[in-house]
């Protein structure tokens, strides 16, 4: 199937220069608890302990050292995982739009052990990746630490206890193909990793949810933490994915993603999965609307687990202001009208003063400067 927009004429015509296809479950996984087998078990408690043990900080060689542990590690999960059946082939696969056919990904229906083989594999692309790409210390740390989190999700592993001894690392990845190959294909993956945090952190929510409406607040502040670790995730799997230099993104990745290039130009507001965290986050605050203060008062620890998540998207909205404005500086966005009123990083601003806005009752250390001029506006 002929993929629609991606560089045409930049040589990534040849299939295999693309990732491949990233499927996965449609709307999240369904907050049932996967259970692959004690083999498949074994190998994501040993990449659980991998990536945790990953030195974000250390110089380039220990580093790049340490993402090939995890790139190995995370390997034989999806090796054990392979075991069971054979993977959905995504390129015989139908996007359902010019947004799935451009970042390359399918949303369909899959068995548990299918959706826990594709959100693996996504997140074994991305540390193959990884371990090439010059991401910041902080932003590698939280996005492993996000990806740890997806490879226990995704097949219930039950939490890991010692870290196993080390097993020796393949090879390390090359860089395959030119540096700009790379470059495309890095947008590419660090998208698929994004698409799956936000997948996972809907289904954290959305238990929470559903562990809120059964009283079982235990468990419902515990998937809040865990929702909180693929939040703080976002950010870093935008920058992983921008982690290409500036003018190759002007010059040939823009371009591929607005027409003639694609029927539509992209925007982020196309991806089904944020939509479905948005709508996940939006039932959350249905079922726990107190301000900050006052479920503090009677909940501390909820009030707590609520807080970190809220303000972990808040953050994820200023960083997006940030990433847009070291990729396309003052222009406006793709999907914007050229006489528009504002820029993509005036309207991302915006965007993060209305979420400030909404959240500022909410969190400890709310934007009520924010808060109060938005309220002013609407009176």
């Amino acid at each position: 199937m002929c993929e629609v927009g991606i560089l045409p004429g930049m040589g990534m015509s040849d299939p295999a220069r693309y990732p491949p296809v990233a499927v996965l479950r449609a709307y999240g996984i369904d907050g049932t608890s996967p259970e692959p087998g004690p083999g498949v078990w074994a190998e994501a408690q040993h990449a659980a302990a991998v990536l945790a043990g990953v030195p974000t900080h250390a110089g380039p060689a220990a580093r790049t050292e340490a993402l090939r542990l995890a790139t190995t590690a995370v390997g034989g999960v999806v090796g054990a995982l392979s075991a069971g059946g054979p993977a959905v082939v995504g390129e015989d696969l139908s996007p359902r739009s010019t947004s799935e056919s451009f970042f390359r990904v399918r949303e369909v229906e899959l068995s548990d052990r299918q959706a826990a083989l594709h959100g693996v594999s996504v997140v074994h692309r991305g540390l193959r990746d990884l371990c090439h790409a010059p991401i910041s210390g902080a932003d590698l740390a939280v996005e492993v630490a996000a990806m740890r989190r997806a490879v226990v999700d995704l097949t219930g592993s039950p939490t890991a206890g010692d870290p196993p001894p080390p097993r020796p690392s393949a090879p390390g990845p090359d860089v395959e193909g030119s540096l700009e190959q790379v470059w495309t294909a890095r947008w590419i993956i660090g998208h698929h990793v994004h698409v799956l945090f936000n997948l996972c952190a809907a289904v954290a929510v959305t238990d929470a949810v559903r562990h809120l409406r059964e009283r079982a607040r235990q468990a419902a502040v515990e998937r809040l933490e865990h929702a909180t670790a693929f939040v703080r995730g976002f950010p870093a799997a935008m920058a992983h994915a921008g982690t290409i230099p500036v003018e190759y993104y002007a010059s040939s990745v823009r371009p591929s993603m607005q027409p003639p290039n694609v029927d539509k130009a992209l925007s982020g507001r196309q991806h089904s999965a944020y939509k479905v965290f948005r709508a996940a986050m939006k039932d959350l605050l249905g079922v726990v609307p107190d301000p900050y203060e006052r479920l503090a008062a009677k909940d501390p620890e909820l009030a707590e687990a609520r807080d970190a998540l809220l303000e972990a998207d808040l953050i994820d909205s200023e960083r997006h202001v940030a990433l847009a404005y070291s990729m396309v500086r003052l222009r406006r966005s793709i999907a914007q009208s050229p006489q528009g009123p504002d820029n993509a990083v005036g309207e991302l601003r915006l965007m993060r003063h209305r979420r400030a806005a909404q959240y500022a009752p909410l969190i400890r250390f709310g934007d009520h400067y924010i808060s109060d001029a938005v309220a002013s506006l609407r009176r």
